[in-house]
């Protein structure tokens, strides 16, 4: 019980900072308490100055008397904090969101799919097209497909476009295959991203993850700014640590989900690095009862290349939906 009100407590008194946060002067409590009960919070004035002399007393506000209350700087690093907590899990929900809205069908090759969208300077475009190209190639991103927009070219579902010198590179996420197979009535459970170690072109353990149910952005952006993958060295010699994501699909629905897999890979889709026998542990990681195991390659792969060769990227990942047409072979971008 204890617990459950220390967490009540936390709760009640970042709701005040976002509403002190968000106001343009100092509010009393009378002020803040109707403002919290349009929110769901039934606190009264009374209980409301109980918790503005707490974070008075943390230095989170400050009294100014009849005027009312103010966020301090330090309030708002709290609220920060807490902002990040409330998003654990995005991840999985942002996954869950776009499948769900996918249209992709691969019989017609249209519809729309997920992309990631990263910003890179444009003087680097020679070596970004061969490096792109080069782990696409090898398999070891989501497909063979990808968007290149130019300085003030407008970018996918954005209101601005490509900043001045700079070229805007789009990726398609791996989510995409949940989005295809959701289509055909067949459910995909997302567990976690890692880094997965390649020895002449086979996967052999994971070396770290992160469940996509305990974060606030993408593991594999993560590893990529922590300069931990090898991801070139990999396309280029079969050996090295990748972006990858580890998967579950329902038993009854495996002879379907290969049979998909490999029409996704003839129109240049492919991504899916490995796939589990029913009900066995798959390099290791143990899957649900009535289920298998699939190993799916990062679609920020290419983007982690850049990065190991000291490029500098601004990455969105599961940025958005993107009409199929729009995209480009890497063959035909690198012409």
């Amino acid at each position: 019980m204890t617990v459950k009100m220390d967490i009540d407590k936390k709760r009640k008194m970042v709701a005040i900072l976002r509403i002190l946060n968000q106001a343009e002067k100092p509010l009393g409590s009378d002020g803040i308490s109707e403002q919290l009960i349009n929110l769901g919070f039934n606190l009264r004035a009374r209980m409301v100055r109980y918790y503005l002399n707490l974070t008075d007393k943390k230095g989170m506000t400050r009294n100014l008397g009849r005027r009312g209350h103010t966020i301090t700087d330090l309030g708002r690093k709290e609220l920060e904090v807490a902002v990040a907590i409330d998003k654990v899990g995005y991840v999985n929900s942002r996954i869950d969101e776009l499948a769900y809205q996918m249209d992709f069908n691969e019989d017609t090759r249209t519809g729309s799919v997920i992309m990631n969208i990263s910003i890179i300077q444009a003087y680097y475009e020679n070596q970004i097209v061969n490096q792109v190209g080069c782990v696409l190639k090898n398999k070891l991103g989501m497909g063979q497909h990808v968007w290149m927009g130019r300085p003030g070219q407008s970018m996918p579902n954005l209101s601005k476009p490509v900043p001045k010198n700079h070229i805007a590179l789009g990726t398609i996420c791996s989510v995409t295959l949940n989005g295809i197979l959701l289509r055909h009535g067949i459910t995909m459970n997302s567990r976690f991203g890692g880094l997965l170690e390649l020895h002449e072109g086979t996967p052999v353990r994971f070396s770290q993850i992160i469940h996509y149910d305990g974060t606030t952005i993408d593991p594999l952006e993560i590893f990529i700014k922590g300069k931990m993958t090898s991801v070139l060295q990999a396309a280029q010699t079969g050996t090295g640590r990748i972006g990858a994501s580890f998967r579950e699909i329902p038993l009854v629905t495996l002879t379907d989900v290969k049979t998909i897999i490999e029409k996704l890979e003839k129109i240049g889709l492919g991504g899916v690095l490995m796939i589990g026998k029913p009900n066995q542990p798959l390099l290791d990681i143990p899957v649900s009862t009535g289920h298998a195991g699939l190993i799916v390659a990062g679609g920020l792969n290419p983007v982690a290349a850049l990065e190991e060769s000291d490029l500098t990227t601004e990455n969105r990942s599961l940025h958005c939906l993107c009409d199929f047409s729009l995209l480009q072979s890497i063959d035909s971008v690198a012409s």
